[in-house]
C-alpha cells in the first residue's frame, strides 16, 4: 500500500489553512517498541480522560524495521480522534524524532516522554499542572531510580557540572519526561541534536534564556522491553560537549574565564620554575606562551559574550507573582 507523503511543516501549513490549536500534545519518539507502544498509547489516552482540555498524541516512528509501523497504524485506526502518526524513512535519532513531533504539534503545551514504558502516563497531569507559571517542567528521577550504577554516577556528575556552568541547580539534566510551553520551545527546536542529548539542550536553553524551569519528582519504572540505546562512552562524551556548547552559546564567559585563569596559573608556575632553575630574573618561553594564551582566551571570551548578548532574547511573558502566598 502506498502511503501519502507529507513534508514536515507546522500545523498552520499542514492542510493549507490554519488549524485549531489544542491544549496538549504528547510526543512519543518510537524506535522498534512494538510491544510497548501497543499498551502505552491506550494508557495515555485513558490517563488523559479526566483532562479538561483537548489533546493529541503524536507518535513519531524513527524508521523502525520491526512491527512497530503496523502496530502504530492499527492504533491510529482505533484512536483516530487523538492519535497522529509520523514516520521517518530511516533511523535519524531521538532528537530528530522530537523535532519532527514538535514541528507538527498543535498543543499549547507539549509533553515529551519515552516510549519504552519507563514513564507513567499518570504523571503527565502532574507536569502540565505547573504550566503556567513555569515554562518548562522536568520529571526528575528520584533516588529510587534503579538504573545501572555507572549511569547514576554519570547523571549526578552531569547535574552538578551543568549546575555550576548554568548557575542554577539542575536536578535532572537528562530526563526524557518533560512538559513545556510550545510558544517558548519553538525558539530552540533548531538546536535539538539528532541523538539522545536533546533533553540536555532543552534544559540549558531554557535556563540560560531566562525562562522559568522547575522539577517534579517522578518514579521511573524498569524498561518494559529492549535495551537502552545510549552508549556510555560515546554518548557520555557527547553530553559533555552539549553542555559546554549550550553554555558557550548563552554565557561564553562561564567557560572562557576559568580557562583563562588556568592558563595564567600555569604561566605563573612556569615563571617560578624558570626563576628557581636559572637563579636570576628570567621569563621562560613557556611562561610567555601561557600568558599570551590566557590573554587571547579572555579576549575571545569577551567577544563571544558580546555576540551572545546581542542575539539571546527572552521570547515569552515574564511570570511575576503578585500578592500570592508561597507554595
Amino acid at each position: 500500500m502506498v502511503g501519502e507523503y507529507k513534508k514536515s511543516v507546522g500545523p498552520e501549513q499542514e492542510s493549507g489553512q490554519p488549524q485549531e490549536d489544542l491544549s496538549l500534545s504528547v510526543i512519543l519518539p518510537v524506535f522498534e517498541e512494538a510491544g510497548t507502544v501497543k499498551q502505552l498509547i491506550p494508557e495515555i489516552i485513558q490517563s488523559l480522560a479526566a483532562y479538561e482540555g483537548s489533546f493529541e498524541i503524536i507518535a513519531v516512528d524513527d524508521g523502525s524495521k520491526d512491527e512497530t509501523p503496523h502496530v502504530l497504524w492499527d492504533l491510529k485506526q482505533s484512536y483516530s480522534e487523538h492519535l497522529r502518526v509520523a514516520r521517518h524513512l530511516y533511523n535519524k535519532g531521538n532528537g530528530a524524532a522530537l523535532r519532527t513531533g514538535s514541528g507538527i504539534a498543535r498543543g499549547e503545551i507539549i509533553v515529551y516522554m519515552d516510549s519504552d514504558g519507563q514513564h507513567a502516563p499518570q504523571d503527565i497531569l502532574k507536569l502540565i499542572s505547573k504550566i503556567p507559571p513555569y515554562d518548562l517542567v522536568i520529571g526528575a528521577r528520584t533516588k529510587t531510580y534503579k538504573g545501572s550504577w555507572y549511569r547514576n554516577v554519570a547523571n549526578r556528575f552531569y547535574n552538578r557540572f551543568a549546575s555550576w556552568l548554568s548557575g542554577t541547580e539542575v536536578k535532572d539534566l537528562t530526563s526524557g519526561f518533560r512538559a513545556l510551553r510550545r510558544s517558548a520551545g519553538r525558539h530552540f527546536i533548531h538546536l535539538y541534536p539528532s541523538g539522545f542529548s536533546t533533553p540536555t539542550t532543552i534544559t540549558l536553553s531554557f535556563l540560560k534564556a531566562g525562562y522559568n524551569v522547575t522539577y517534579v519528582p517522578i518514579d521511573v519504572k524498569p524498561r518494559s522491553s529492549g535495551r537502552s540505546k545510549i552508549r556510555l562512552w560515546n554518548d557520555g562524551l557527547r553530553f559533555l560537549v552539549i553542555i559546554l556548547r549550550m553554555v558557550t552559546l548563552y554565557d561564553p564567559l562561564k567557560v572562557f574565564l576559568p580557562v583563562g585563569f588556568g592558563l595564567t596559573l600555569l604561566g605563573i608556575l612556569a615563571w617560578v620554575a624558570g626563576l628557581i632553575q636559572a637563579n636570576r630574573l628570567v621569563l621562560p618561553n613557556a611562561a610567555i606562551f601561557l600568558f599570551i594564551s590566557a590573554i587571547l582566551t579572555w579576549l575571545l571570551g569577551l567577544i563571544s559574550s558580546q555576540i551572545a548578548s546581542s542575539r539571546v532574547y527572552y521570547h515569552g511573558d515574564e511570570t511575576i507573582l503578585i500578592d500570592e502566598p508561597p507554595q
